[in-house]
């Protein structure tokens, strides 16, 4: 294939851009993955690798003041990438010139250079959908509702939490929905079936786009992402699709592969790609399982008291042991009261409490920081994590609530969690007693009609 001036130009600026937003651009990442323990593997750290920040950022992440949704890293690595593309056409072209003044030809193609690119983001969609792809095909990254959330006032949600929630209480749509992305990334990984990779990948993420963006989700940037690459790998078939498909005329394919002779090339690549597979699609794939299984991410793991397990209608309650009469008014009360099957405990009060805004709670691995019972949640309801001391009949209540790093949480002016919050580290408040959980029972009518039944 000759290549023309003005295709050499947008190859370079092309070049640039996507190797901008193929590699990580933290050092946060860097260090993650070098102190992963590979003998004891937790699905979150091949996760971590699958996932990670792209683009030029030593300018910020804000154009003009403002982030534009979240899209203002691509614009600044874009313009980076034009000034870098011209520069590069520039000495190009004076290497050129000088290779015809000595009477030698100027390099006049670049399929080599763009085989490389094409593979760089064939290997980074298909590794960062298949992370993406697992948490639905394993249904836990919108998990079924607890008694809570059953229980909360419609209009006490935001629209991202009723989608994640209707989602999550049909699982096999969100299992078919990871069957697609983890198929197209797996396509991904071989040059023939890269096509249909890329189409599925442009579909299934396309819609994922119009759904962040419809029901404000907050993931819009990074499903953009992938649409991004998918169109990328697509745009050299789109006019032999055209031809084959709406012209209906012969089409052939004439890809440009380069020779491996050497035999370490071609053992480097079978071993590089070999080893890709089986890290992310087999080993992530039972790491995942076991999560699933045994420690689902966004619900708490551990098992809640099964005497207190149910839902509540208060009929008494007493505060420092002063009894305060039922109002639907009163903003000290409680009104309604849930025990998960898991070891949480939540309530509402006629009192509004701070929105969580987050998108679903994050991945963390102690099940006090495991927010997806509270974020999105308005109204009065609070949730708490309990720890449970069968022996003097105490529990011990820690709040669930702590706002995140979000853009739209930042946006409404919320504080952001303390430092090691995410990933287990110790938080600063400490959790509060409340005694006597076996006469609290006592207190509490159950009301047999309307117990929801265990998810």
């Amino acid at each position: 294939m000759q290549w023309t001036n003005g295709q050499k130009i947008a190859f370079r600026i092309a070049f640039i851009f996507f190797i901008s937003i193929s590699i990580p651009n933290s050092t946060e990442w860097y260090n993650t993955v070098f102190h992963i323990d590979w003998t004891r593997l937790n699905y979150r750290d091949l996760y971590d690798i699958a996932r990670f920040g792209s683009g030029i950022n030593v300018f910020g992440e804000r154009l003009f003041g403002s982030n534009l949704l979240g899209y203002a890293n691509w614009i600044i690595t874009l313009f980076i990438s034009i000034l870098g593309g011209l520069a590069w056409t520039f000495i190009a072209g004076r290497r050129d010139r000088h290779y015809l003044a000595i009477g030698k030809t100027g390099r006049q193609e670049y399929n080599t250079l763009y085989y490389w690119l094409r593979v760089i983001v064939r290997y980074r969609a298909g590794i960062g959908i298949i992370g993406f792809g697992f948490t639905k095909l394993l249904p836990v990254q919108m998990p079924y509702p607890g008694y809570g959330l059953l229980n909360t006032d419609f209009g006490d949600m935001t629209a991202q939490k009723i989608f994640w929630l209707s989602v999550g209480i049909v699982p096999w749509y969100q299992v078919f929905a990871g069957v697609v992305e983890v198929l197209a990334g797996t396509l991904l990984f071989f040059r023939r079936t890269t096509t249909l990779g890329s189409i599925l990948l442009f579909g299934a993420l396309g819609d994922i786009v119009y759904v962040n963006f419809a029901y404000d989700g907050g993931v819009h940037v990074y499903s953009s992402y992938f649409v991004l690459l998918a169109g990328f790998l697509l745009a050299d078939d789109l006019p032999k699709l055209y031809r084959l498909l709406i012209l209906e005329r012969a089409t052939v394919s004439q890809p440009f592969y380069p020779s491996f002779t050497a035999r370490w090339l071609k053992w480097s690549r079978i071993g590089l790609k070999t080893g890709t597979i089986f890290l992310f699609l087999l080993v992530l794939f039972y790491l995942q399982f076991v999560n699933f299984r045994y420690d689902p991410y966004k619900q708490p793991s551990v098992a809640g008291l099964r005497t207190l397990r149910g839902s509540y209608a208060v009929t008494e309650f007493r505060l420092n042991n002063q009894r305060i009469p039922y109002s639907p008014l009163d903003t000290l009360g409680w009104h309604e009261v849930e025990f998960e099957k898991w070891s949480s405990l939540s309530f509402t009060m006629n009192k509004p409490t701070p929105l969580d805004l987050s998108n679903g709670g994050g991945d963390p691995q102690r099940d006090v920081n495991r927010t997806f019972e509270v974020t999105g949640v308005a109204g009065g309801r609070r949730v708490f994590h309990y720890y449970a001391d069968t022996v003097d009949k105490v529990l011990y209540l820690e709040d669930k609530y702590k706002a995140t790093p979000d853009r739209r949480n930042r946006a409404a002016g919320v504080t952001e969690r303390s430092e090691g919050y995410e990933r287990g580290g110790a938080r600063n408040d400490a959790p509060t007693k409340f005694g006597g959980y076996s006469s609290l029972v006592e207190r509490l009518a159950v009301n047999q009609e309307n117990r929801v039944r265990s998810p």
